[in-house]
């Protein structure tokens, strides 16, 4: 099996995939309180994990780089439980233009940010509009769990999407890093079902800090989680993932 992540290539090694218009993939998460089982983690691995898989699966089409994760992201609401880093938006986006422009410079030509955090959505669409602006490149943008919505509802028992800490989180974890969850915590690990904000239907939004919400800092049922449930989800999102890959959405951009 080829080697996907960046950070274990030489330069070497890159520069010829550059010159075969490999596809990057820069999976974005955060670190934040994911209740009293998960680790802090969850976004950023979860994010990482169903990008390398889809490099893999993709490379049937065209071969596929994973960066090394941007580990912190929007998560203000989650700041008062404590564990929780929070970037502003213009370092956010600072940020992410510097990558990109990194990823540019190297040769490469097609990225996609893969996102594992419903707090960083919205500001990604736009982020995405500006990113691609400034570069003079298109700057494509999905969402792992919004790829691969069809595998989530029609896995999860108690619920249509992921929320937070969740059914879908946990058992996701469970499959890819059982070593971090904390069992003995999941009768406590649960809480009222939420919408994501950026799939709201709502007509109006207001920033609600999270411990609002919720006590435990968990959304959904923690309690019926499965690593089997947790391994069908990342299969799935990786295999939609892959899919988009292989569409070629950067083609649509074009000059024809």
């Amino acid at each position: 099996m080829s080697e996907v992540q960046w950070n274990r290539m030489t330069a070497a090694e890159l520069r010829d995939l550059a010159a075969q218009d490999a596809v990057v993939l820069l999976p974005v998460g955060s670190t934040e309180q994911h209740g009293p089982h998960l680790p802090t983690g969850v976004d950023d691995l979860l994010a990482a994990e169903v990008s390398r898989r889809a490099a893999h699966l993709a490379a049937e089409h065209t071969r596929v780089v994973v960066t090394p994760s941007v580990w912190a992201g929007l998560a203000e609401h989650h700041i008062a439980f404590g564990g929780t880093f929070s970037l502003s938006l213009s370092t956010y986006h600072a940020l992410l233009r510097d990558i990109c422009r990194s990823v540019l410079r190297a040769g490469f030509s097609r990225i996609m940010i893969v996102n594992g955090h419903g707090g960083n959505m919205t500001a990604l669409n736009a982020l995405t509009n500006e990113l691609t602006a400034e570069l003079a490149t298109p700057i494509a943008f999905a969402s792992y769990f919004s790829a691969g919505r069809d595998v989530v509802r029609d896995t999860l028992e108690t619920q249509n999407a992921l929320m937070h800490a969740c059914e879908g989180e946990t058992s996701m974890m469970m499959a890819a890093f059982p070593q971090l969850v904390r069992e003995e915590h999941l009768d406590a690990a649960w809480g009222p079902e939420i919408t994501l904000p950026a799939e709201s239907i709502d007509p109006v939004y207001l920033f609600v800090p999270f411990d609002r919400i919720t006590e435990s800092g968990v959304a959904g049922n923690a309690r019926v989680a499965t690593a089997d449930k947790g391994e069908r989800m990342l299969a799935g999102c990786a295999a939609a993932l892959a899919d988009v890959i292989a569409d070629d959405p950067w083609a649509k951009t074009r000059d024809r």
